[in-house]
């Protein structure tokens, strides 16, 4: 029995001070991005954009889409709006069309998902008489600030080739998972990219608002057709050489899974599509990290095996519990002797305080963004955590089917005018 607890405090120790290095290192990074520097550049606007909107049955929100793209602070004739109909039974053509939209149609119903469509139509737009200079990737539940195409052209004019931006939230106080998903998007929005940013990383491509040189696009290839297109084309760029620019100006509104089962789907899709992209780029990336000195590589290997990362904490959570437990029962004759109870170490002290100080963290954070009110309050300490939850078995399962490619879509019904969102923020 001695033999076992020894084996156990063994193994707990190595996965807390494991999960400890990288959760410091986490944290540290985030300390950047309490600061936003100030950027008083201001560029005429010079580039030209193909605005590429990926649908698939978005008939309740298409409109809203268009009607918010055709509003942009923007020359009308320095961009277009194209909609990809992919694989639609619904009248998300027609309604795209309606709104002014410049319609694709495409049926395959072998290679089905986001990353084959996008791929589709930058090839039709490679071949068109008409030139852009970049291409921006939008899905058909947004809505963009009015300044959005601003912003990438001051980006692209300071010479970044890829820009993501500001990923926001369309409903935050529908439902406690829509409450979850958006305290999670802004805390990332501020912790992980402006933070990585300002120390001069390469920012994560987060799937939607996100704009590419058209070069850039020509040169590489996409390539991109996983589960998670966003994280694999970031990878690809980054083994390249280049870096993800942050625009935090510019703005995009994402909806949000409104109930537990459609965030559960969507979730084990992007495990899916994580377990994939860090099966083959993580040692890439390492590798292109060592050679090059790149710790922008470094960072994005790290980054990939974020399912692997949530289990590494889980497993440490549950050994440090039985650890304690085991100690506890062992020591009963030394009730009152807690040190020893307890096995309280400067470690275990430090990662008490650091959970505590990331408890308040959050909401400072949200806060500096003007997204905290009492509302979001009640769901951070009372909802998120059980949202947090619900990421260890979802990440399990995410991994153990990273094989089945079979893209799910999340229906999307919230209609909002981007006009009234505007002003609520």
């Amino acid at each position: 029995m001695n033999e076992v607890k020894s084996i156990l405090h063994v193994i707990s120790r190595v996965f807390t001070n494991t999960v400890f290095i990288i959760s410091m290192y986490y944290l540290c990074i985030s300390f950047f991005g309490i600061i936003r520097k100030k950027d008083g550049k201001k560029f005429e606007p010079k580039k030209t954009f193909a605005l590429v909107v990926a649908a698939h049955n978005e008939e309740a929100v298409i409109s809203d889409m268009v009607v918010s793209l055709n509003k942009l602070d923007y020359p009308d004739d320095m961009y277009d709006i194209f909609v990809i109909a992919d694989n639609c039974s619904d009248n998300t053509a027609e309604k795209a069309r309606e709104k002014g939209a410049k319609v694709y149609e495409r049926v395959n119903k072998e290679k089905r998902g986001k990353g084959y469509a996008l791929e589709w139509m930058f090839s039709k737009l490679f071949k068109m008489d008409k030139k852009y200079d970049a291409v921006v990737i939008f899905d058909a539940d947004n809505l963009a600030s009015k300044n959005f195409l601003k912003e990438m052209n001051k980006k692209l004019c300071e010479g970044y080739k890829v820009v993501q931006g500001y990923l926001d939230s369309k409903n935050p106080r529908d439902s406690w998972i829509t409450g979850s998903y958006s305290i999670a998007f802004w805390s990332t929005d501020r912790m992980f990219q402006l933070s990585r940013s300002n120390l001069g990383l390469s920012n994560q491509l987060g799937g939607t608002g996100c704009c590419f040189e058209t070069e850039i696009l020509r040169k590489l290839g996409w390539g991109a057709t996983c589960l998670t297109e966003d994280l694999e084309f970031t990878c690809k760029l980054v083994l390249n050489g280049y870096k993800v620019g942050w625009a935090h100006d510019a703005v995009i509104y994402d909806e949000k899974p409104l109930t537990l089962v459609q965030s559960w789907h969507q979730r084990i899709r992007w495990m899916q599509g994580f377990s994939d992209v860090a099966s083959r780029y993580f040692f890439k990336l390492l590798k292109s990290a060592i050679v090059n000195r790149s710790f922008a590589a470094f960072d994005c290997a790290i980054y990939s095996i974020n399912p692997f990362m949530t289990i590494l904490f889980s497993i440490s959570m549950i050994l440090g519990f039985v650890d304690t437990s085991l100690a506890t029962i062992h020591n009963i004759p030394l009730a009152f002797d807690t040190a020893k109870i307890f096995d309280i170490t400067p470690l275990k002290v430090f990662l008490f305080i650091a959970a505590v100080f990331q408890y308040v963290y959050t909401p400072f954070l949200l806060a500096l963004d003007k997204k905290l009110d009492i509302k979001m309050i009640w769901y951070y300490v009372i909802i998120y955590p059980i949202y947090l939850i619900t990421w260890l078995p979802i990440t399990i399962i995410g991994i153990l089917k990273k094989n089945n490619k079979d893209w799910n879509h999340t229906k999307h019904t919230r209609s909002v005018d981007i006009s009234d969102l505007e002003k609520a923020n």
